[in-house]
């Protein structure tokens, strides 16, 4: 098989972009432990972080489902018996991470401050001072090779 040195220097060129991508990170502040899963077309091992551990997993690209969520409860198995969580979701397209948060079934964190902090401070933050989602839109985009570090139970936004 022959290929050009121009489709080479391409694909070469390409590369470097592939691999640069950052983090999806959640970090637990609380006193109390929470339970996280990476959610995208399957469900990922929970993951118990105690207080001041944190998750953290490169920004991909689901193929089945074309984003991930990494879904938190407060609660052990919380994602298979209905209780109250938190969705940290993000998808990751060519050059650009979009990032949102919400609750279904209640707000586990309601009185806790929550904020999401991309390592790039030229893109936004999303921050639910009282736990719970303040309305409007909570989607927000950073370019793909910063992480976005939801912090739980944050000192403040």
């Amino acid at each position: 098989m022959h290929f050009s040195t121009a489709v080479i220097a391409s694909v070469a060129a390409l590369a470097p972009l592939a691999s640069a991508v950052g983090n999806a990170i959640v970090t637990n502040n609380c006193d109390f432990p929470v339970y996280v899963w990476s959610v995208g077309g399957s469900v990922g091992p929970k993951q118990t972080l105690q207080q001041g551990e944190k998750y953290t997993e490169a920004l991909h690209h689901d193929a089945a489902s074309g984003g991930v969520s990494l879904k938190i409860t407060t609660v052990d198995d919380g994602l298979y018996n209905g209780s109250p969580q938190t969705n940290f979701a993000y998808t990751l397209d060519p050059g650009t991470v979009w990032y949102d948060l919400s609750d279904v079934f209640g707000d586990p964190f309601s009185g806790k401050p929550i904020v999401v902090r991309p390592t790039d401070s030229s893109c936004p933050n999303l921050c639910w001072a009282q736990g719970v989602n303040p309305g409007g839109s909570q989607t927000k985009n950073c370019n793909s090779d910063a992480s976005v570090n939801l912090n739980l139970c944050a000192a403040q936004c």
